[in-house]
Parts: C-alpha cells; structure tokens; sequence
C-alpha cells in the first residue's frame, strides 16, 4: 500500500509550457527585445530541454544551463548575449507567475491530503519553483519540498533520492510512488532510489528502453491515481 508520493512539479503537477511561453514573451517585452513569436517560443522550449537534459547526464550545471541556454537562443537571433544573466534572472521570476495546474491536479492533492503522505521533488530553480508554490497554494497540502539546488544533487541521481528518503522517514521502498512525466529524471531516478515508479504520460508515448527505465505504472490522466492506489 502506497504511504508516501513524491511528486514531480513542472510538467507533472504545473503545466510547465504554459509557464515557459508567457515567461518568455513578458520578459522580453521587459527587455524591449520586441516581439517573441511562437516559432521563437518553440524553438527555445526544445533548446531548454536539450539543456535540461544534459544537466541531468552531469555534462553541465545548473548555473552554466540557465546562462548558456539564453546566450545560444540569443546568438541565433542576433540578440546582445552580454545580458543573458539578467534576463535570465527577470525569467526566473516570471515563471511563477503562471499557475496553470494539470488534470485538476489540486484538487487531487487536496483530495489526499491527510490519507498519504505528499512531498515535491524537483529540479527546477529554486527561485522559480519557490515562487510557484507560492503562487499555487500547494504548500498547505504538502508535507514537505525537495528542490535540487538546496539538495545540492539532481534528479535521478542516488544522492538527491538518498537525502529525500533520510529526510522522509522509516517506509518500505515499496511504499513509496514516485509520478512524473520524465523518464530521464522522475522514473530513471525512482529506479535509482529503489522507489516504485508511475509514468505520468498524457500523450501514451511508447517507453523508448524498457530495459533501462522500469515502470510500474503508467496513466495519461492524474485522476487516474485513486484507483491506482486503491
């Protein structure tokens, strides 16, 4: 039976695209850059995961991604690269100004709020994420938040999964759900921890490597969780 679920925040439980556009277009009207289109908001979604992605590989750190990932947008588009720190930082800020939630997913937080234990594990810059747990009103329902940079290791590592299980308590691993939507970062690192893992996968895509990412659980919609646990 399932004791403790450690979520994954941005693109589990926020609609983190949403975020990430809006973010965009304001700081660039912030900037007086001009306009950012869509195709300019694509391409810089794919580039962030790029980066995101080499980050969770141990090829860069964080603070190199959140630089570089602007000054290679910018080189693209013939944009100053000498303000990519402070645009970077006006960004931040902006991303947790969009609450967009997934699938209800608050009310579903809510709904097992007190039946299970109920913990955030992230990635994100610790700036951002703080600010959209503020901004979401999750933080009530939540018994705890587990965020890489203050960790100081990332998911799917051992190191980040080790510290959030010291600081959770004594639970048989196999009372522990992780649910996230990356393989490379919430499943890869459930696998890693020994945790039993669910594949949040709205689009039903196909597990690319089964023999290296295991999944216990796979739903496309959050509300399908009560009957998983049930």
């Amino acid at each position: 039976m399932i004791q403790v679920i450690l979520w994954d925040l941005d693109g589990t439980i926020l609609d983190f695209k949403a975020a990430e556009r809006n973010a965009l277009i304001n700081t660039f009207a912030s900037f007086d850059l001009g306009p950012c289109t869509d195709e300019m908001v694509h391409e810089y979604s794919a580039l962030n995961d790029r980066y995101w992605k080499r980050l969770e590989l141990g090829e860069i750190t964080k603070s190199e991604l959140l630089v570089q990932r602007f000054e290679e947008f910018f080189s693209a588009h013939s944009i100053d690269i000498s303000f990519a720190s402070a645009f970077n930082a006006e960004y931040l800020l902006r991303l947790g100004d969009t609450i967009c939630f997934k699938d209800h997913a608050y009310e579903l937080i809510q709904s097992l709020h007190g039946r299970v234990k109920q913990y955030i594990v992230t990635n994100g810059n610790q700036i951002a994420q703080k600010r959209k747990l503020d901004n979401s009103n999750l933080l009530p329902l939540l018994d705890g938040v587990f965020i890489s940079d203050i960790i100081g290791a990332e998911k799917p590592t051992k190191e980040f999964f080790h510290k959030v299980l010291l600081e959770i308590g004594e639970y048989n691993k196999n009372e522990i759900l992780i649910i996230g939507d990356s393989l490379t970062s919430d499943i890869l690192g459930g696998n890693n921890a020994g945790i039993r893992t669910c594949w949040y996968n709205p689009e039903n895509l196909e597990n690319p490597d089964p023999q290296r990412f295991h999944i216990d659980h796979i739903i496309q919609n959050l509300n399908q969780l009560p009957e998983l646990l049930r």
